[in-house]
């Protein structure tokens, strides 16, 4: 089967990576020695104040810098929301996403920019231009965990600031399980993807499996620097760890595991990557699928090649 490889130019050569200016040097620097959780935690709090002149001078200097489009918000009043995380997890109106029907379609689990997609080769993923990095450390270490997905595909969809930050279903599936990796909490941006290595694989995250018609399905939400928390359907928030070390499997009880395809799956507060894992000979991306390509919740990403 012919696969769509858009980062195979992409080698272990990083000369043409651009150079960096000091401001860059400065905030790389500053990742490696900010007391990450410390920042994280008191971004959480003031993000979740409900003060009115804390909330409101927050969510419109955030407006005003990101350029928020409102007109698609189920509450389209940006200040009408209760505090800032209110406003950066805001619901969309009903026909505000186009969900493709494509038969045996995979779509965009969420509003972001392609980083990175192609083939999972010898055990690795591509971050970036000169960098990759561990399917088995992505999963936390698990190799029964990760052997499905050797020699399948990978999709990184990075979330920005302005974009929304639900996590929707690519395909329906039923949950297998969720995993809680501690780690890092390093800004995820272009700038630290090129340059941090095994970024995705060291910062903190939750890992979420599925089985699904097309095979398995791994969808990976990443936390970063200043995000409060990720959450899901099934296990409501989940807060940054102080440890850094032990992964814990997360209680899944609080919906039915079957989940369908475009329905809503999590969130980030604050937001960061999306990473999507499929198994070997199972879907193809369309050739439309492209690196820095603007993706849409719903959007056709790929095909599947099989049906179990």
């Amino acid at each position: 089967m012919k696969q769509n490889r858009p980062e195979r130019a992409l080698s272990k050569d990083s000369s043409d990576v651009p150079t960096l200016v000091p401001r860059d040097r400065l905030f790389l620097c500053g990742q490696y020695l900010a007391p990450q959780r410390l920042v994280s935690r008191l971004a959480g709090r003031i993000a979740s104040c409900r003060l009115p002149v804390v909330k409101n001078w927050l969510i419109s200097r955030f407006v005003r810098r990101y350029g928020v489009e409102m007109h698609e918000a189920v509450k389209q009043d940006p200040l009408a929301y209760d505090c800032f995380n209110d406003f950066f997890t805001r619901e969309l109106k009903s026909g505000a996403r186009r969900f493709d029907d494509t038969p045996g379609g995979v779509q965009s689990p969420v509003d972001g920019t392609i980083s990175c997609l192609g083939e999972i080769a010898d055990g690795c993923i591509i971050q970036a231009k000169g960098h990759n990095y561990g399917l088995l450390e992505l999963l936390g270490g698990d190799a029964e965990r990760a052997s499905p997905y050797v020699g399948g595909q990978f999709a990184t969809i990075y979330l920005s600031p302005s974009d929304y930050h639900r996590v929707h279903m690519p395909v329906s599936g039923r949950l297998r399980e969720i995993i809680h990796i501690p780690g890092r909490l390093f800004s995820v941006n272009p700038l630290t993807a090129r340059h941090v290595p095994r970024l995705f694989a060291r910062n903190e995250r939750v890992v979420c499996t599925f089985e699904t018609e097309h095979g398995p399905l791994a969808l990976i939400l990443v936390g970063a620097m200043i995000v409060a928390s990720i959450e899901t359907i099934w296990t409501g928030p989940v807060t940054p760890s102080d440890s850094v070390w032990s992964s814990s499997w997360l209680e899944t009880s609080a919906h039915p595991t079957f989940i369908r395809q475009g329905q809503e799956m999590g969130l980030f507060k604050l937001g960061s990557t999306v990473i999507m894992l499929f198994g070997p000979k199972t879907i193809r991306w369309t050739n439309a699928c492209s690196r820095s390509e603007s993706v849409r919740v719903g959007q056709l990403l790929g095909i599947a090649a099989v049906s179990h």
